[in-house]
């Protein structure tokens, strides 16, 4: 038996400009320009305004997109959008270097290799298959299986491990291996042949269990090593990278790639002056053309000219709401900076670390009022300028802990203090995680022995068996 009810439910739907915002809070400055230049060059009715360029007998005619209102019919406004003051100079703003991508490098290489097109859409296949850090985790049977089903490139395990030994070639050294020991032995054959490379190779080759739970003494009794010759080889050993995906060459760093960043903030006479750059954004108007459809539609009964000024309605809606968005997403991400630089007031002045508060996304969306997602969207890839370096907005975030005073104080300067603590200890009897909560209970810091293990793990420092030297 069927039975028919009703339901009430209330639900929240995005408008398209808050859909719009959203969006273009989540993108870096760079990208924003990108993403305006996508706008151009889809909305016919928005063009990019080049003051200079003008003439004094085309001046525009007066049309704005703040005064466009949704339900008119055939709206009434300026030609010019008013999200950029022109009488404003673009200042330049500086930028620092990350470098090429990877992948991009390596393919660079394969470039020059003497391969036929087969080979080289294998070889290509392989390098898109290498993890961040520069390891081949993947096993040589379902890259062959992937090649097939995928690129629909047909080929056998001879054929891949014959592509990936030439990629093992490539700088930097250790690319491609599939472990970490594979990365060592393809760096360690560089080195020039001498009594302790030799002795470095075979302990990798054959002890290379016993190297990485450092068992020094096993190492020297089967391989009849002095104390003095087992130094020597470890010391061609530790000057291995076991992350080679990590850099590149410095020959490719001329193709850096810019970071801008969003902010600028100056330090003067004890305040603090903050700006958000607008680095080739270019200023938006709305294309002559399109005005004088609808100025000519307003008087006209013909059925062309009505259905001609409905689509141009129809770009000037998501042009008004594009240009919206882009002034919210300036006033978004101006405001949760601006609570930011009050939060972290101390901090900012001279960028003493000690002086970094814990704070957390909660803490901003209280001071601003905006959803934790929102400041979320806001701090993910932006950067600010200051007067002591360039950093990640996330660097500024850190959850908390009360030192033995009952003051709170950030993980990131007990993790700090535990780094000090490792870095001093006697590296021939390594500080334990119980004998590392003694010394930061010294430091004032009231930590229990799980948290020491959880930032050890964290800031990548071995447990004490792992840290003891020779």
């Amino acid at each position: 038996m069927l039975k028919q009810s009703l339901e009430l439910k209330q639900q929240q739907k995005l408008s398209p400009l808050q859909i719009q915002t959203i969006k273009l809070i989540e993108l870096p400055i760079q990208e924003l320009e990108q993403r305006i230049r996508k706008e151009l060059e889809e909305n016919p009715v928005l063009d990019e305004d080049l003051p200079s360029e003008k003439e004094e007998d085309e001046a525009p005619r007066e049309v704005s997109l703040s005064e466009y209102k949704e339900d008119d019919a055939i709206p009434s406004y300026r030609l010019r959008s008013d999200n950029y003051n022109t009488k404003d100079e673009r200042p330049q703003y500086s930028t620092f270097s990350v470098k090429e991508s990877f992948t991009q490098s390596l393919q660079e290489q394969l470039g020059y290799r003497n391969l036929t097109e087969h080979q080289y859409a294998v070889a290509s296949f392989i390098i898109g298959s290498l993890d961040d850090d520069g390891y081949l985790r993947r096993s040589i049977d379902s890259i062959v299986d992937d090649l097939s089903f995928r690129a629909n490139v047909e080929t056998d395990e001879e054929e891949v491990l014959a592509m990936l030994k030439i990629i093992q070639e490539f700088d930097p050294a250790g690319v491609g291996a599939r472990d970490l020991r594979e990365c060592l032995l393809l760096q360690i054959r560089y080195f020039r042949k001498t009594p302790e490379v030799v002795n470095a190779t075979k302990i990798l080759t054959h002890h290379f269990n016993e190297f990485t739970n450092k068992h020094f003494q096993k190492i020297m009794t089967r391989m009849g090593l002095s104390e003095a010759e087992l130094k020597a080889a470890m010391s061609k050993i530790l000057k291995l990278n076991p992350s080679p995906g990590g850099q590149i060459d410095d020959s490719y760093a001329d193709q850096a790639q810019q970071i801008v960043p969003d902010f600028l903030l100056e330090y003067r006479d004890g305040d603090f002056n903050l700006s958000m750059p607008r680095f080739s954004v270019p200023e938006l108007r709305v294309n002559r053309k399109y005005a004088d459809i609808l100025i000519e539609a307003a008087n006209s009964s013909e059925r062309e000219k009505k259905e001609a000024a409905a689509f141009v309605k129809k770009k000037l809606d998501s042009a008004k709401w594009f240009v919206e968005a882009i002034k919210q997403r300036h006033n978004t991400l101006f405001s949760t900076m601006q609570a930011i630089v009050d939060y972290q007031r101390e901090y900012f002045i001279d960028g003493d670390e000690s002086n970094l508060k814990p704070m957390v996304l909660k803490d901003i969306a209280e001071k601003t009022g905006f959803d934790i997602s929102t400041i979320s969207r806001v701090v993910n890839s932006k950067y600010i300028e200051t007067h002591f370096g360039i950093y990640s907005l996330k660097y500024f975030f850190s959850e908390g802990l009360e030192n033995q005073d009952g003051e709170e104080v950030s993980t990131r300067e007990l993790k700090k203090a535990l780094q000090e603590c490792v870095d001093n200890e006697n590296k021939h009897k390594p500080l334990t995680d119980d004998e590392l909560v003694d010394r930061m209970t010294e430091k004032g810091y009231k930590v229990a022995r799980r948290t020491i293990a959880k930032y050890r793990d964290q800031l990548g420092i071995p447990k004490a068996r792992l840290r003891k030297e020779l």
